[in-house]
């Protein structure tokens, strides 16, 4: 029987990761991919020195820091499901391309370290997902290590990110003492560190051991059922319809460095998470992903994928119909039409052209400086556009020069290469050009410094010039290059726009009082 494309689309679930830094995120993205066989043999993010690195984090930098640092695309098979995963960034300095990534998902799974508990990164991307309605699946990791009580947990989860929470399994034990999960969802035991026909065990009716077994004498597993007796008696019952409105979040308990509960979650998630869903254009109408027509959004761009070629990849969520290799569409934006020929799918730095895609997945496209972060494409003979994507006022700026000025066409040409990423935004000076970068956090400076050298052979001198208030004008035209002064520097961006760069509030409420017919405004 032929596939329908509705069948194919509903076969597919897109998520992205998100974590504060250090909670296990990128490890437990090497463990799904393991068990979807993408990966043999599944790296964690610490094991620098064996030379085995995890699998999403390709970039050099990131290798060498252990963190990940730019969003990354992997997609795998499963039970019958075709699965996009998008591992985010956790660091705070990065989470803008956090965010543009959660608009290009349908569902969200949050990963909590369980001696730490929800931290403050985790809160942001948590208001995030709550803003956009999508719904979260929550695994509180390391639970092979000493951590914080189960149910404290629990409340934590309830009382900082204001959720409901369903406890979908149950720690027995923790750290060295960690004997496996009381599955409530499948009735049954999962024990740690055991494999074949012995790892489940299972429940009578009563909801306890059925066979005779050594754990029924600790007092780990006695605890475990108190809890559990606790959690039937006063907990939340689970809902699913809230589940899918991002209104409760099912917990999972478990370890991703040892891959444990990681395969049970999987499972579990493959139930309730929802299909691609549809999205709004910016005139409010919703496009269904089962619509013939074909459309998506780029939601990133990332320069040298492939460093030895210089290339550069757009990826493409696609919201409705299919993509085929070769097929003709038209970039919103500027209403040019192209035939899109040159695609691809990854598994982190590994990648193969794609000959057919749906909505759902997301594509990579090779970008010859076509598009821009937010673009809409169409396949149909109606050319709409997507809502736009976010994008932050940044809070630091440095002025960037090349140390050799014999390669000023490198270092240009590598600034606005990566400034397209949307990480870093450019800005030059109206008269001496000179060039000013502005960015959320100080990372991203070290990263572009890094990536300058490394990618494009440039060293690069950077001068701080601190902290800047960034405000773009309503009405250019009323602007006048007198206006600017060194507390309110007026500049350009890279689409030519004028923005002043105050020193501070006060030289903005100074600004203001002076100039009150200007109407300024930021980004998000």
């Amino acid at each position: 029987m032929q596939e329908t494309l509705k069948d194919k689309v509903n076969a597919r679930r897109t998520f992205a990761i998100i974590s504060h830094p250090d909670a296990g995120k990128t490890t437990m993205t090497e463990k799904l991919l393991f068990f979807g066989g993408a990966i043999r043999d599944a790296g964690t993010v610490k094991a620098k020195k064996t030379g085995k690195f995890a699998t999403s984090d390709w970039m050099e930098i990131e290798k060498q820091r252990g963190i990940s640092v730019t969003s990354s695309v992997m997609q795998f098979d499963f039970l019958g499901s075709r699965i996009n995963i998008l591992d985010t960034p956790g660091h705070q300095d990065f989470s803008e391309d956090t965010y543009r990534t959660l608009m290009a998902v349908d569902s969200a799974v949050m990963i909590v370290d369980a001696a730490k508990g929800i931290e403050a990164q985790t809160i942001k991307l948590f208001k995030v997902c709550r803003l956009r309605g999508i719904p979260i699946f929550t695994f509180i990791n390391k639970l092979d290590r000493q951590g914080k009580e189960p149910l404290e947990l629990m409340e934590e989860l309830e009382e900082v990110l204001g959720i409901q929470s369903y406890a979908m399994n149950w720690p027995i034990g923790m750290g060295k003492e960690f004997l496996g999960i009381y599955d409530r969802y499948h009735h049954r035991i999962e024990q740690f560190r055991a494999d074949g026909q012995d790892r489940f065990l299972p429940l009578n009716e009563n909801g306890e051991l059925a066979v005779d077994h050594s754990m029924k004498q600790t007092s780990y597993y006695t605890q475990a059922l108190d809890d559990i007796m606790l959690l039937n008696e006063a907990g939340n019952e689970f809902d699913a319809e809230k589940v899918k409105n991002g209104e409760m979040t099912p917990v999972f308990f478990g370890s991703a460095l040892t891959n444990f509960g990681v395969q049970t979650f999987l499972e579990t998630y493959l139930e309730f998470a929802p299909t691609p869903q549809p999205r709004k254009t910016n005139e409010d109408v919703n496009v269904n992903p089962t619509d013939d027509e074909f459309s998506g959004f780029i939601f990133k761009i990332q320069a040298n994928m492939n460093p030895a070629h210089r290339d550069r990849i757009a990826f493409l969520r696609i919201v409705s119909g299919k993509f085929e290799r070769g097929m003709n569409v038209t970039l919103a934006r500027t209403g040019k039409a192209f035939k899109l020929s040159n695609s691809t799918q990854f598994l982190a730095d590994d990648r193969e052209a794609v000959e057919e895609a749906v909505a759902g997945d997301i594509i990579g496209l090779h970008d010859t400086g076509n598009y821009q972060i937010g673009d809409t494409l169409t396949g149909g003979k109606k050319s709409f556009q997507y809502e736009k994507l976010p994008q932050f006022t940044p809070e630091l700026f440095v002025k960037v020069t090349a140390k050799n000025v014999m390669k000023s066409k490198h270092f240009h040409k590598g600034i606005l290469q990566l400034v397209q990423e949307g990480a870093i935004q450019y800005y030059k000076t109206l008269h001496t050009e000179e060039v000013i970068l502005g960015a959320v956090g100080q990372l991203q400076f070290e990263v572009f410094e890094h990536r300058m050298k490394n990618e494009y052979n440039v060293e690069v001198r950077m001068e701080p010039i601190g902290s800047k208030i960034a405000r773009w004008i309503e009405n250019e035209g009323d602007v006048k290059e007198s206006m600017s002064s060194p507390r309110s520097m007026l500049v350009r961006d890279r689409f030519d726009r004028y923005v002043f760069l105050f020193e501070n509030e006060f030289a903005m409420r100074w600004f203001q009082d002076k100039n009150d017919s200007i109407q300024l405004y930021s980004l998000l």
